[in-house]
């Protein structure tokens, strides 16, 4: 057919071109990202932690297609059972626990796979003020410390030593108490002095009770500290799952490090519907101030190194454990070769 009218051929062809269009579109259109759900265990609930909460609430998980589903065992050793019984499929907690799972059996592994905090979390707090801490003042002295094993008790064992303190005979350190129960008993009456991390800390020094001394972060200096962990069969059947958490956790460690402590206590808030906003914030701003977060995910060698010293050192581990046994970097590596670092504004 041909349509002598020039007005009638022009809207012709805009419409045969516009039928190509929507065809194309349509054709173009992808489907929706499949979500899939990961349970993960955290061993406590803290500010010391906060670029998880972080990623979780701005939704960096989501981006990776992944739905988390979030429990909290306040025990390392829960967490750690629930990973190699299946009941969840990441943990986070002390890379301390896949090196004790390594000694007990090699076949069945955590590997630790996206540090997240490159300092112990914990303070010293003193029942009598002092004006100056001295190592000396604690000699004969009863301190709630943490669970046997667990890395702030490593880490408390392993100053003691540095500075002339047998930690079994110098002192008496109780370490038989679940970490939601340290600060009562201290408030009841236990003890010279207590290892506690926030927000139980901002809690205690809210109730004017005792005077916070030192915190054993600073003075155990940088390490391999909590990272998130997996089993080994896991990691090797979900390459995909493990690539996108750990891109979100390094978002999360990005957002922290562009942002004021007012505005990480206030995106993390909701993680703690039972403290005061200004308890949490007190927590946030010690812990960044101390550059207790890890700025990426990747789990170095001379950290490891560190660790598995300490751990010697308190007789914890007889024989270091090689790094490529512990630790699979390749995912966190990829993390910080494709996520762009934001530009800083001059």
């Amino acid at each position: 057919m041909y349509f002598k009218s020039p007005k009638i051929r022009l809207i012709c062809l805009s419409l045969i071109i516009l039928s190509i269009l929507f065809v194309g579109c349509h054709r173009k259109e992808e489907p929706p990202m499949e979500i899939i759900k990961v349970r993960v265990n955290e061993v406590i609930r803290s500010p010391l932690y906060a670029p998880f909460y972080v990623a979780l609430d701005q939704g960096f998980f989501k981006e990776e297609g992944l739905d988390i589903e979030l429990a909290t065992s306040w025990d390392g050793g829960i967490t750690r059972d629930g990973l190699l019984e299946g009941q969840w499929e990441i943990g986070l907690l002390g890379i301390d626990t896949s090196i004790q799972v390594y000694q007990q059996n090699q076949d069945i592994r955590l590997i630790n796979f996206a540090q997240l905090t490159q300092r112990d979390g914990s303070f010293l707090v003193a029942r009598e003020p002092a004006p100056v801490f001295k190592w000396k003042d604690l000699q004969r002295k009863i301190i709630i410390g943490g669970r046997k094993g667990s890395t702030p008790q490593v880490i408390l064992e392993y100053l003691l030593k540095n500075n002339n303190l047998n930690p079994q005979k110098d002192v008496e350190i109780i370490h038989n108490l679940d970490i939601n129960s340290t600060r009562g008993a201290f408030i009841g009456g236990v003890g010279h002095y207590v290892q506690l991390l926030e927000p139980a800390l901002s809690l205690l020094e809210k109730g004017e009770i005792g005077q916070t001394m030192i915190y054993l972060g600073q003075h155990a200096g940088i390490l391999a500290h909590t990272s998130f962990m997996a089993t080994n069969q896991f990691i090797k059947e979900n390459p995909k799952h493990i690539q996108g958490f750990t891109n979100a956790i390094y978002k999360g460690q990005i957002w922290c490090a562009n942002h004021t402590v007012e505005e990480i206590s206030q995106r993390i808030k909701d993680y703690f519907p039972d403290y005061d906003s200004t308890i949490i914030a007190k927590g946030v701003k010690r812990y960044k101030e101390y550059g207790a977060w890890s700025p990426n995910p990747l789990i170095k060698s001379e950290g490891l190194e560190k660790l598995q010293n300490i751990m010697m050192k308190v007789g914890e581990l007889v024989k270091e454990i090689p790094y490529e046994t512990l630790v699979d970097k390749s995912f966190a590596e990829k993390a910080i070769e494709d996520i762009p670092l934001p530009e800083i504004k001059e």
